[in-house]
């Protein structure tokens, strides 16, 4: 009797590494309070996936830590050539407040697209960037995209864009790639906070000076996407949780704050 209760608490601790192991770190991480993602002096929980590269070679050293700052730069590429990039937190999440401090800096790369001049974004519900295709620009994901002003022009941040997926505003389901927020514009080198609410399949809030400039809901695959077909199981397009990441996007760019507070929901 003892060895066969032992052999069954041997299962059941399996089943629950196992089950860990697919919530990742909300299974450990307290509710309700700040927890910093980056920890100012290396990349340790963030892995790498460029165009064209495989998963976990920083190609070019193009993600880097510096002087306490999570940078992305360029100077090791002789030219751009749509080589986008991704930095992947170790694990997903579902149910949460995201926020980074970022600023544009510098010159955009050499043969960078004229649309992503002062252009970045976090990916979130993405998919594990391990599915990703070599040449895949960018992963299946929910994107909230971060623009720099040009100093003259008005140009919102904190957009929406959706590689892969669709969402639904007001009722309505959106297929178009790209939705603007109705943010102000960020001139300069400044530094500017985005903080993102996430409440898995339900609302996304995108926020700037504490302002909500954007929300939909029900965070969907787009069918007709060929990177999105494979991860469609069973007909359900429904996404709920998945990968966070930071993108390259050819224009040189600072995070001095990543912080994730899990929702308890």
């Amino acid at each position: 009797m003892r060895n066969l209760f032992i052999a069954a608490l041997i299962l059941l601790t399996s089943i629950v590494s196992s089950y860990a192991g697919e919530e990742g770190c909300e299974a450990k991480m307290p509710k309700g309070e700040w927890i910093s993602l980056f920890n100012g002096k290396d990349l340790t929980g963030w892995t790498p996936k460029i165009r064209y590269h495989k998963f976990g070679d920083n190609y070019a050293n193009t993600f880097r830590v510096e002087d306490g700052l999570l940078k992305v730069r360029y100077d090791g590429y002789d030219e751009f050539k749509e080589t986008f990039g991704h930095l992947f937190y170790k694990t997903p999440f579902s149910h949460y407040k995201f926020r980074v401090e970022y600023r544009f800096v510098g010159e955009q790369c050499k043969g960078g697209p004229g649309w992503a001049i002062r252009n970045s974004g976090v990916m979130l519900h993405g998919q594990d960037p391990k599915t990703m295709a070599i040449d895949q620009d960018f992963p299946v994901s929910i994107e909230a995209q971060m623009l720099g002003g040009d100093g003259e022009h008005k140009r919102t941040t904190g957009n929406l864009c959706t590689p892969g997926t669709n969402v639904v505003m007001d009722g309505e389901l959106i297929t178009r790639h790209c939705t603007k927020s109705n943010s102000k514009t960020y001139h300069g080198d400044q530094w500017v906070t985005l903080e993102l609410e996430v409440h898995g399949n339900g609302l996304i809030k995108h926020i700037h000076d504490g302002k909500v400039v954007l929300q939909y809901e029900k965070s969907q695959l787009d069918p007709r996407d060929e990177s999105a077909k494979p991860l469609i199981k069973d007909g359900n397009l429904m996404i709920s949780g998945g990968t966070i990441s930071l993108q390259s996007e050819s224009h040189p760019l600072d995070f001095r704050k990543v912080e994730i507070m899990l929702l308890d929901e």
